[in-house]
Parts: structure tokens; sequence; C-alpha cells
């Protein structure tokens, strides 16, 4: 089958609207605002994990001898107290200054965990806009889709590998400690106390650096997710700069209106001028000097070809004096803007036409 040659390329995302360009900064920025970010849901907790079995190695001792003296001052100290309101209520002060002592550093570590993971993933962010009831959240027919989509298979996928993962180290863990294992039985209290301690220690550890790996795998594949989710179609990017920058037609039409009243005020300004020098036919400047309001004379008006000729009837029209000056005219018009004033390189030239124009009407100045 003989295949359509086309003269010039076309490019069928403007029909198809596939979206394979990646998203504008804006398009990121108003997602961020919706509080859709790419962030790991996992990283913080493996941290967190890992810090606290690590935390427990470094005080563990510190957290025994508290749990002991709430025991002892429960069997010990409290059981000989006579039941009343009063003494209910110094037991209670007492038994929860001794729990917050233990719990303290533990959530104190949970929390900055937390935060500085998170503000290291998406930077300071507070928005209410995942919170606000929305009617689509319970739509039963979107919930089945997402109940079966791509996403929910990745995470039952990673939930099936900790879960597999996290067993195979405890396995491990617990085969090498097994001859250990057998002879407990003939072992003291304490004695079994610091082996579990140790063993739990070692395998809470273990699980919380194996959970942190697959946290930063996780936490690229959702920077894949968001960047793909977010991804945009040549349409979606015009669309976007037409927003932002404004309609060109709409744009080409305000900056032909201006133009035009800018050539209305010049025409305006036109029979104040005191001389006109031209090209002759392609340029034509017209040029004004008040010794009182001005401290060098000033362009009221310029044009090139049309718009010159146009000047140039006003300027017969009103008797104003015209002078052909090619290399000046042409100098001015290139160089100074209408309500400019003559650069000084100008001055001399400037001033000999104005002197003889001055000298042709009469005047002194």
């Amino acid at each position: 089958m003989k295949r359509i040659q086309f003269a010039y390329p076309i490019d069928l995302q403007f029909f198809n609207g596939e979206k394979t360009e990646k998203a504008t900064p804006k398009k990121i920025q108003d997602a961020r605002k919706k509080g859709q970010v790419a962030k790991s849901q996992e990283l913080a907790p493996a941290i967190a994990l890992t810090a606290f079995f690590f935390l427990l190695m470094m005080l563990g001792g510190y957290m025994l001898e508290g749990f002991q003296s709430i025991m002892r001052e429960s069997l010990v100290t409290y059981i000989g107290w006579q039941f009343n309101a009063h003494n209910l209520q110094t037991m209670v002060k007492q038994m929860a200054f001794e729990i917050v002592k233990i719990v303290a550093p533990v959530l104190g570590l949970s929390f900055l965990i937390a935060l500085a993971v998170n503000y290291a993933q998406v930077g300071w962010l507070f928005t209410t806009e995942p919170l606000k009831m929305k009617l689509e959240k319970i739509d039963p027919i979107k919930g089945a889709k997402k109940l079966f989509s791509l996403r929910s298979i990745v995470e039952l996928f990673k939930s099936l590998l900790k879960i597999s993962a996290g067993l195979v180290v405890a396995y491990f863990i617990l085969w090498e400690a097994k001859e250990k294992l057998m002879e407990l039985s003939f072992l003291s209290l304490g004695s079994v106390i610091v082996f579990t301690g140790n063993e739990v220690v070692k395998l809470g550890i273990f699980i919380g650096l194996l959970l942190f790996i697959l946290a930063i795998l996780d936490y690229i594949y959702q920077r894949y997710e968001f960047a793909k989710n977010l991804r945009m179609s040549k349409q979606d990017i015009k669309d976007e700069h037409k927003q932002v920058e404004g309609d060109p037609l709409i744009k080409s039409k305000i900056r032909q209106r201006q133009r035009s009243m800018a050539l209305r005020r010049m025409m305006q300004d036109l029979p104040k001028a005191d001389v006109i020098i031209t090209n002759p036919t392609h340029f034509a400047v017209a040029i004004r000097y008040d010794a009182n309001d001005m401290s060098a004379p000033t362009v009221i008006a310029k044009g090139q070809d049309y718009l010159a000729l146009k000047i140039r009837e006003i300027a017969k029209k009103h008797r104003i004096i015209t002078m052909e000056n090619k290399p000046l005219a042409r100098a001015l018009y290139n160089q100074v803007e209408i309500g400019q004033q003559i650069p000084e390189e100008l001055f001399k030239a400037v001033a000999e036409v104005l002197a003889y124009v001055y000298k042709l009407q009469g005047k002194v100045k």
C-alpha cells in the first residue's frame, strides 16, 4: 500500500490531544497549590522506624530503668496507700511523669523526622485543598476504576514486597540466633530480656534500613508518576500561554488601538512644530523648540513613507516650513523617539536649521 506523502509535516497532537510534553512551571505551581506534589508516603515512616531502633539501642537501658521504676512504685509504694481522691491524683501524676520521660524522646524524634523528611521532599506547603469535600471522591464508578488501576496494582505490589522483605530479614536473623533460642530456657530472666532486646533492635534496624531503600525507590517512582500525570499536549501549552500572555488577536488589536491613539495625538501636536525636516520623500521629522519650556529642541512627530507624506501635507496646510536634509532627517528618525529632546551630537545641525527658519520668519530667539 502506497503511503501518503505530505508536502509539510503535520503534528497530530493538535488533533488527538496526546499529552507528551513536560508540564510547564505554571502547571506545576497550580498543582502544588492544590496539594499535588511528588512525595513518598513511605520515606518518613521508614526513617522514623530506623531512628527509633537506633534510639532504643542507645537509650534502652534508660527506658528499662524507667519501666522498672513504674512497676516498683506500683507494686511496692502505691499498694500500701489508702485509696482516696488525693492519693489517686498523686499516683496518676507521678506515673504520667515517668511515662512521659520514657516516651518523650521517641515522640520528639518521630515528629522531627516527619517534619524534616516532608520538608525535604516538598518544601514549605500549606493548603486545605485536599480536605475539601468533592462529590467525585464518593463516585462509585471512579472508585472502582481506581481500585483496578495501575496505581492500585503498584501499591499492592509495594505492600507485598515490604511484607516479604520483612519476613525474609526476620527469618535470617532468627536463623542466625537459633542456637541461643534453644538455650533460653536455661538462662535467667535478665539474660532472656537482654537477648530478646538485642535481637529485636537488630531486627528493627535491618527492617528499617530495608524499608528506607524501598522508600527511596518509591520516591523515584512517585516523581515519575507525578511528572507523567502532569504532562500536557501542545494544545494545552498553547492555551496556557494564551491565558497567561493574553489572546494574540486581542493583544494585536490593543496595540493597533494604542498606535492609532498615539498617531492621533502626534497629528494634533504637529501644528505646533517650528520646522519639518525631510529626506525628502521617505522620512519626515517635526521639530519644536520653546526657550521658555524646553532646554533643547524636541521631536514632536515623525514618520516614514506614507506617514511622512501625511506630515508634509499637514505642515503645508498649517504653513510650517519644510526643509530637506537627508542625513539629518534619517539620523533624527533613527535616534530620537517622539517626545524626546535632540541628542547633543545633533544640536549643531538642528540649531542651524532653526536659525535659518527663524530668519525666514523674522523671529528672534
